[in-house]
């Protein structure tokens, strides 16, 4: 009895067993994700050494008075101007009188000359007297145009097209010599002005191009280098650069901009950004080997745009995912949808 009842617990037991590992679950691969990927190359993308500069206009005049006199009208800050149009007019009242002096000797010596030619001719005076009276006409002429010239320059006009960008007086000011009372710059053919290190600035030559970069715009600027120094300054060891820029409606006078000096550069490994995860501090991509995920740490490096320089890690040849999905697992089954050279 003992044995039968052992027998039929055994036969139960085993159909249980059996029974369990029929209706187990069975474990599925996950499903094939469509990724887009990228072959890594290797390339050398240029790199620049960036150096303060300074927009300057390629002509620029400082007014000044080379007489005394009050400022009758004068040009206002931010006038633009043409050459030839009145910047400053003043009033001298001695220069008018010299002026008016000079031309009464003139007159009174043009008679004279005239008299002692009819006396010299009628012989009433020797011929000395006549050469007397024309050296005092001489004089009287060589003062008149002085006189003429001096008053002249109550009147300042433009000397080349441009605008006016300092004023340093106002009308009613009493005006003298040597004393600034405007600044005008031309508003075409800005430079750029700047130092570069002696290690790159001895390549450089008159006429080579030059990117120079605005403070506020991403795209360079190319230029051609009008002026260099020809020594080293000894305190900075620097060179002085001029570069010009000719005519951009998005520069001005005195806007900060920077100097971009082509480097030789060595061929380095560049993917996406978009391409790379971190969990921590671990830097992550994910490399397609035979169709699967395979999650590899890397070292990054520089980071130019958006592409990451990847030191260590990856070789060239190698298919990374561009931007990989957040359900995308190490080891996972990938489809590529397109692939970049």
């Amino acid at each position: 009895m003992i044995f039968r009842l052992s027998s039929v617990l055994l036969v139960s037991l085993t159909l249980a067993a059996c029974d369990r590992s029929s209706t187990a679950p069975t474990r599925t691969e996950a499903p094939a994700l469509a990724v887009d990927t990228l072959r890594v190359t290797s390339e050398a993308p240029p790199s620049y050494l960036e150096a303060p500069a300074t927009l300057r206009p390629a002509q620029r005049a400082v007014v000044a008075a080379q007489l005394t006199g009050t400022i009758l009208e004068i040009a206002t800050l931010g006038q633009s101007v043409a050459a030839g149009d009145p910047l400053v007019r003043l009033v001298s009242p001695e220069t008018d009188a010299r002026l008016r002096h000079a031309r009464a000797q003139l007159a009174e010596a043009e008679r004279v000359v005239i008299r002692e030619r009819g006396l010299v001719e009628r012989r009433v005076n020797p011929p000395e007297t006549l050469l007397a009276a024309e050296d005092t006409l001489r004089i009287a002429q060589a003062a008149t145009a002085s006189a003429e010239a001096l008053l002249s320059h109550t009147l300042i006009v433009a000397p080349f097209k441009g605008v006016v960008s300092r004023q340093h007086a106002l009308m009613g000011d009493l005006a003298t010599p040597g004393a600034t009372l405007l600044v005008v710059e031309a508003t075409e053919n800005l430079r750029a002005e700047g130092a570069l290190p002696e290690s790159v600035a001895s390549r450089l030559e008159l006429g080579a191009p030059l990117l120079v970069r605005l403070d506020d715009q991403a795209t360079p600027l190319t230029g051609r280098i009008d002026e260099l120094a020809p020594s080293t300054d000894p305190d900075t060891r620097t060179l002085f650069v001029k570069v010009a820029l000719g005519s951009s409606a998005d520069a001005h006078s005195g806007q900060f901009a920077r100097f971009l000096v082509p480097l030789t550069t060595t061929p380095a490994v560049f993917v996406p950004a978009s391409s790379l995860t971190r969990f921590g501090q671990m830097e992550r991509v994910f490399v397609v080997v035979e169709n699967r995920a395979q999650l590899r740490l890397v070292k990054t490096g520089r980071l130019i745009g958006d592409r990451l320089e990847i030191l260590a890690g990856l070789n060239p040849g190698e298919s990374i995912v561009i931007t990989p999905p957040l359900a995308l697992r190490d080891g996972q089954p990938v489809s590529p949808a397109s692939e970049q050279p």
